[in-house]
């Protein structure tokens, strides 16, 4: 602020009184989630489902699309497309968002109001919700996940796919969503079912991931749960 200050004529070149204080080097950590930790935070969120029925939404999606947390709260219906979602304003610009099976289902359990285009409500009508890390201190707390961040599901998401040995361009489905896009979206069909069949050829638990969609279940139009190959 000081440097602005200056930049605007407010205070005298020079002036900072903190231009010669050296920043704090900030170490980046990385985070994800094991199985078993995936297992118990779905079995949190369906424990307080009826509580905060538009958080649970949220970090379910944010765990199952990779989104970034501004793309889940402003998220809103027009972007929502059959299998995909189309974010015409992200970080790095334009890009598509493949849906696996649990991602649609948990859209297709999401009420709709009239007149409100958030797809993730907030408590007034009309409204999106504005506040998630409350909601998600919580519910960390009750999954004894204390050191986990909201976007560490981002992270643990990202996890799965590289396992695949897709890489990360992919994984953001690069900036221009027009081109291509029914090569990207077969390629994420491939991604998803390769990703979910090795796990269960492998003989580990599926429901880790079944536990992060609604408790009713995907609806026919949707097809059902993730199977093992």
């Amino acid at each position: 602020m000081f440097s602005l200050a200056e930049i605007w004529g407010l205070r005298p070149d020079g002036s900072n009184p903190c231009r010669h204080v050296k920043r704090y080097k900030e170490n980046k950590r990385e985070r994800f989630l094991s199985p078993e930790e995936t297992e118990r935070l779905g079995q949190v969120l369906a424990e307080a489902e009826s509580e905060m029925p538009s958080a649970v939404a949220a970090f379910r999606l944010l765990l199952l699309t990779g989104c970034r947390l501004s793309e889940i709260q402003f998220l809103r219906w027009e972007y929502v497309k059959d299998d995909c979602i189309e974010l015409p304003d992200a970080k790095t610009g334009g890009r598509v968002v493949p849906l696996g099976p649990e991602a649609r289902a948990v859209l297709a359990d999401l009420p709709r109001e009239d007149g409100n285009p958030w797809v993730i409500r907030g408590r007034l009508p009309g409204s999106r919700i504005t506040d998630l890390q409350k909601p998600w201190r919580r519910i960390r707390a009750r999954a004894e996940l204390e050191d986990v961040r909201i976007h560490d599901l981002r992270h643990s998401y990202a996890s799965r796919a590289l396992a695949l040995g897709e890489s990360l361009t992919m994984m953001g489905v690069l900036k221009n969503p027009v081109l291509e896009r029914s090569e990207r979206r077969a390629r994420w069909q491939r991604l998803l079912g390769g990703w979910f069949g090795w796990w269960g050829r492998e003989g580990l638990p599926m429901e880790p991931f079944q536990r992060l969609g609604p408790s009713k279940g995907p609806t026919k139009r949707h097809g059902g749960r993730w199977q093992a190959a």
